[in-house]
């Protein structure tokens, strides 16, 4: 009876599931800190855990792929004219926009010193732009899609474009009245590090999509500069959810990255929504990972982090089990005493604890 005691004692020391206990929380705990520490925010070990598996990026443009800070760069007002006129108009409607590009039309004006015009009957039209009666007049800015739903010709506003010393800036066409005024182009700069993180997102296999509502022309542009290989142009806000769940359709695993209210419907669609730092507050309650800082390359870093944290759960558990397959026939035949049973067991917990902090030499890249 004694030697049998004396086994089944051993027996159940060793088989103590404190590693298999231990194999998940610990990796996920120093991967959530790793993160962290390296500006990635991530709400909960499920996003983590998806990470891994997203195979497709979404970009919104504005204010993620690129600084959303934007500038007027030319102003082109048709016959009978003036540019001043025309930049003072559009600045009036845009004044109640809380879009970029709307405020980088009033900063426009401000900075030539044009007097402030008073505007009425503000309306915003999502992924159009706005409309607004100034001097008993209609004015409508944005896009050409808004001129003709509201029915003003814009054939000579397209053939001015054409005459843009950049194409591919965004466009914002100006109507008062009913009849096309003028244009004025806006340039937004590429965020630094966009294109770094396109690559490394490609490089890791993941493809790379751009969302936004500007011009085809002003999107082919800024994706030739952050090296993005598909883009849609035109997309309202409202249609952006759509788009993720079209990729969903096609078996994708998608992800999106965004910063503004507008964003928030898509963000809760994705299977991992990531919010820019800087972004609305909408746009993070909806995300699963937030980045501290607006830097793109973040993005690669975070799906980099999930794979290198499922590693290590893989080999916390590989380990754990690893020991009970070993141990337990051992101490059944009676080849292991309780003492030393205790001490196998105790290292197979202090093993899956120290594996899961060599997360903390995550380098970043694709091989973790």
């Amino acid at each position: 009876f004694s030697p049998a005691l004396v086994h089944a004692i051993a027996v159940l020391i060793i088989a103590c599931p404190c590693a298999l206990g231990l194999a998940t929380p610990a990796a996920l705990m120093v991967g959530v800190g790793v993160g962290a520490q390296r500006g990635v925010l991530i709400k909960n070990a499920a996003s983590l855990e998806r990470a891994r598996r997203v195979d497709v990026v979404v970009l919104d443009k504005t204010g993620t792929l690129t600084s959303g800070i934007p500038t007027v760069t030319e102003v082109l007002p048709l016959e009978g004219w003036e540019s001043d006129r025309l930049l003072a108009l559009a600045a009036a409607v845009e004044r109640r926009s809380e879009h970029p590009l709307g405020q980088a039309v009033v900063e426009a004006a401000q900075a030539k010193g044009l007097a402030s015009l008073e505007a009425e009957g503000f309306e915003y039209k999502p992924g159009l732009g706005v409309t607004a009666q100034v001097g008993g007049a209609p004015v409508a800015a944005g896009s050409a899609v808004l001129l003709s739903t509201l029915g003003v010709p814009v054939d000579e506003l397209q053939a001015a474009a054409g005459r843009l010393s950049n194409p591919g800036q965004t466009q914002i066409f100006v109507a008062v009245d009913g009849r096309p005024a003028g244009l004025l182009a806006v340039a937004d700069t590429l965020r630094p590090g966009a294109s770094e993180a396109v690559a490394e997102l490609r490089g890791l296999g993941i493809s790379v999509v751009m969302l936004t509502g500007d011009a085809v022309s002003a999107a082919r542009s800024m994706a030739a500069q952050a090296g993005v290989e598909r883009f849609v142009a035109g997309v309202r806000p409202a249609d952006k959810a759509a788009h993720i769940e079209s990729l969903q359709r096609e078996g994708r695993t998608v992800a999106m990255a965004g910063d503004g209210i507008n964003d928030a419907p898509a963000l809760a669609l994705a299977d991992v929504s990531i919010a820019m730092g800087g972004g609305t507050d909408v746009a993070m309650e909806a995300a699963d990972i937030t980045l501290v800082r607006p830097d793109l390359r973040l993005v690669p870093l975070a799906i980099a982090l999930s794979g290198a944290t499922l590693r290590k759960i893989r080999q916390n558990l590989f380990w754990a089990f690893v020991y009970n397959v070993v141990g337990i026939p051992l101490a059944a035949l009676g080849l292991l005493t309780p003492m030393f049973a205790a001490a196998a067991m105790a290292f197979s917990s202090v093993s899956v604890v120290s594996n899961s902090l060599l997360l903390k030499r995550f380098r970043g890249d694709s091989t973790g």
